[in-house]
């Protein structure tokens, strides 16, 4: 061997040793220095990760009665992904379910789309991740035949499964305070941090309004974990570790189911009994409040629907009606977002505005038929005239000219068209004291803020609207003058004025603000509010419905307590002088005839009737009150649109309403003694519920619920009309310009009476 050969032969060995080396390094380095990595690697392999679903918590009201459970039901659940990893996309699959559970391909193929831009309903709208509940009322065989067949139905599942259910307990539904849910987005996933995805259709949900949304974190409990042990052909061949899910918390409400029950039924009767006078009454809401600590006892809207249409996915025309004007959008809440021109009920805030302003609590004034303002006429009802009357007749009898005497007055004082530097607005203050015009505060979502209209609010919407109502000063209305000339020249007229000097607030503007009318709006719920503040001698609430949220295991996990969000600045003496009058209202004012035979000895009863006229459409009617007018523990509040008077429909709602709550019509009072809860229920580890001392959780609050009927129920068109639509109308007791959220006509083009 030569020495070249030898050379190449020596770099051959230290290659060879080289790699040998590298190979052994890499080995130790995998083995000894990571040794303990790959092997839990390796053991992860064989661990696969199930995440356990928590039960979503119930909702209670405060005795402890259901008013939204949990129920459990066989679910039939597609899982998408799997569906389109086969060669027809899973077709051959969905056509054999369709067949086993007696339905069409077409509607199961309907059902696990996702939802999009232009796809309509049954889509899915959850993440295309989760598996897509397709039936939650499939009967046990059909359900084993599924699990036994895997090989025939890849991607489907059929399990017990806790489906959301509302009992309807006493008759209580208050669909829009509870809310609904709705399956998480993907978008929601990716945003909520730590937010596990269950695998469980029935529980990958996400509260989308009222209670369910506002308290979701509390309801919806933690998931757990368990790690199973699988083979390589996936089969489980053991548990690694577990940790058990923690079950939602139950909230206690402070509504009442029996109230709530008799609310509802009060309001559905006095929008039949409207209908029958001809009236179209499309809409209403009622709101119970307790004076002395802003509890809600009962929050009512109609029209509304049955909260149950959500389970189990909705269809296209369910989906619509609950959002169509034509249906009159069931899923709004008028209690809380509805806002509409309050009347007379608005006079609470505009009395004490004008003794403040020093005007004389106990002066004697004049109450012509017709006031002067400006160069305009404004009218009592009718033309009524009560003569020479103090403040407390004034209310009782509802005198609007009173009213306007105080406000144009005032308005001049602030110097009229050219207002001074600083005017003093003495009903505007008042009103925003009162807490119109700004929300309550109350724990669900959507509340609306109402509306003072103030010279601020009139130049800033006069800067938002100038453009287009310059614009139709020019065009007009030719689409409404085709079918109705007068009102599109009135229109016109209106826009021509509105784009000269629409942001000047007028004599009128301050004449309608006193009677609750022109461009005020407020909620039902801020003016219970604000008769709650008067009752109980001043404090403003922000009301909660929330009340507790109490562990699975019966402890409390949390107090929920209203808080005190400010006080009236009205006198004492002030206060119990419109308490006083307002007392006699049912007995010799107003509402005398909705009271006739009230037995005012066991109860008495003090309120105020409001009505508001829109043009085009019927009244407004208002009924506010609290009881026992002597010592005042609640407040009652109706309004039904389209209705007639405060006296004619909203009235009588209210007796029937407290008749009920104190069982003055020989049936067993729904608040014993008058009295609500001061103690929460109690939750035993069984899940059973224990009333408070002194009330009852009957048998029948815990049957299952009845089959659901997924129709929302119907109601006209009750939105508000254009600014353009609105006049001034005269008073009998109340009435006015009304304004349905939107901005009323210049005060000199009302019609006067």
């Amino acid at each position: 061997m030569g020495p070249r050969s030898h050379v190449r032969l020596v770099v051959l060995h230290v290659l060879v040793m080289s790699l040998l080396l590298s190979l052994g390094g890499r080995l130790w380095y995998l083995q000894v220095m990571n040794g303990a990595h790959y092997k839990k690697v390796a053991a992860d392999n064989r661990i696969r990760e199930i995440v356990v679903p928590a039960v979503r918590g119930q909702i209670l009201d405060d005795v402890g009665r259901p008013l939204v459970r949990n129920r459990t039901a066989l679910v039939v659940s597609v899982d998408r992904t799997a569906l389109i990893r086969q060669r027809d996309g899973g077709r051959a699959v969905l056509q054999r379910l369709a067949n086993l559970l007696g339905t069409r391909y077409d509607e199961l193929a309907l059902k696990v789309r996702l939802c999009g831009p232009g796809i309509k309903r049954p889509c899915w709208p959850g993440s295309p991740y989760q598996p897509i509940p397709i039936d939650d009322r499939v009967d046990a065989r059909k359900a084993l035949q599924i699990m036994e067949r895997q090989e025939d139905f890849p991607g489907v599942t059929a399990q017990l499964e806790p489906v959301r259910d509302y009992p309807r307990t006493e008759g209580a539904t208050a669909a829009q305070a509870l809310g609904y849910l709705q399956p998480i987005t993907q978008d929601e996933l990716n945003s909520r941090k730590g937010l596990k995805v269950t695998g469980f259709s029935g529980v990958d949900l996400i509260g989308r309004d009222g209670l369910e949304a506002v308290y979701d974190g509390d309801l919806r409990g933690v998931p757990g974990d368990r790690r199973v042990l699988v083979d390589n052909r996936g089969r489980v061949t053991g548990i690694a570790s577990e940790q058990p899910p923690v079950g939602g918390g139950t909230l206690v409400t402070s509504i009442d189911a029996k109230v709530q029950g008799i609310v509802e039924k009060a309001l559905s009767q006095a929008m039949q009994d409207a209908r029958h006078r001809g009236d179209p009454a499309d809409s209403a809401a009622s709101v119970v409040l307790d004076v002395r600590t802003g509890r809600i006892i009962a929050l009512a809207s109609f029209p509304t629907y049955d909260p149950s249409v959500w389970t189990g996915g909705i269809s296209q025309d369910e989906y619509d009606a609950l959002l169509s004007k034509q249906h009159g959008q069931p899923l709004i809440s008028r209690a809380t977002d509805g806002q509409f021109a309050p009347g007379s009920t608005f006079k609470i805030s505009s009395l004490p505005a004008a003794v403040k302003d020093g005007y004389s609590l106990h002066g004697i004034y004049p109450c012509p038929s017709s006031y002067m303002v400006g160069a305009r006429a404004f009218s009592n009802f009718e033309g009524e005239s009560g003569g020479d009357i103090d403040l407390h007749r004034a209310l009782v009898m509802s005198c609007d000219t009173i009213f306007y005497k105080f406000a144009y007055e005032e308005w001049l004082r602030d110097g009229g068209m050219h207002p001074v530097k600083n005017p003093k607005d003495p009903m505007e203050k008042m009103a925003r004291a009162y807490g119109f015009g700004r929300r309550t505060g109350i724990d669900l979502p959507g509340e609306a803020p109402g509306r003072i209209p103030d010279r601020a609010w009139k130049l800033s919407y006069w800067n938002d609207t100038k453009k287009t109502d310059c614009k139709r000063a020019k065009t007009g209305y030719p689409e409404i003058a085709k079918t109705d000339p007068a009102r599109a020249a009135y229109l016109k007229a209106i826009s021509s004025e509105n784009c000269v000097d629409g942001y000047v607030f007028r004599a009128g503007d301050a004449a309608n603000f006193s009677v609750g009318q022109g461009d005020v709006l407020v909620t039902p719920l801020q003016l219970a509010r604000a008769y709650a503040a008067l009752a109980n001698g001043g404090t403003l609430w922000s009301p909660r419905v929330g009340k507790a949220v109490i562990a699975p295991d019966g402890s409390v996990r949390r107090r929920i307590d209203p808080v005190k969000s400010g006080r009236l600045p009205v006198p004492s003496n002030v206060l119990t002088y419109i308490r006083k009058a307002l007392t006699d209202v049912p007995k010799e004012g107003t509402a005398a005839g909705a009271f006739g035979g009230f037995p005012f000895d066991r109860l008495a009863v003090a309120g105020k009737t409001g009505t508001a006229e829109v043009y085009g459409k019927k009244d407004t009617s208002w009924f506010a009150s609290f009881a026992p007018a002597n010592k005042p523990r609640y407040v009652v509040v109706a309004m039904v649109t389209q209705a007639g008077t405060g006296a004619t429909t909203a009235a009588p709602a209210v007796r029937q309403i407290w008749e009920g709550m104190y069982g003055l019509t020989g049936k067993p009072p729904a608040l014993p003694d008058g009295n609500v809860p001061d103690r929460l229920p109690t939750l035993a580890p069984d899940g059973t519920v224990n009333a408070p001392p002194g009330f009852a959780v009957t048998s029948d609050d815990r049957q299952p619920a009845p089959a659901k009927d997924k129709q929302p129920v119907p109601a006209k068109d009750e939105q508000p009309t254009p600014a353009e639509d609105r006049r001034r109308a005269p008073a009998k007791e109340e009435r006015s310009v009304p304004a349905n959220d939107e901005r009323s006509a210049p005060a000199h083009r009302r019609r006067p009476r």
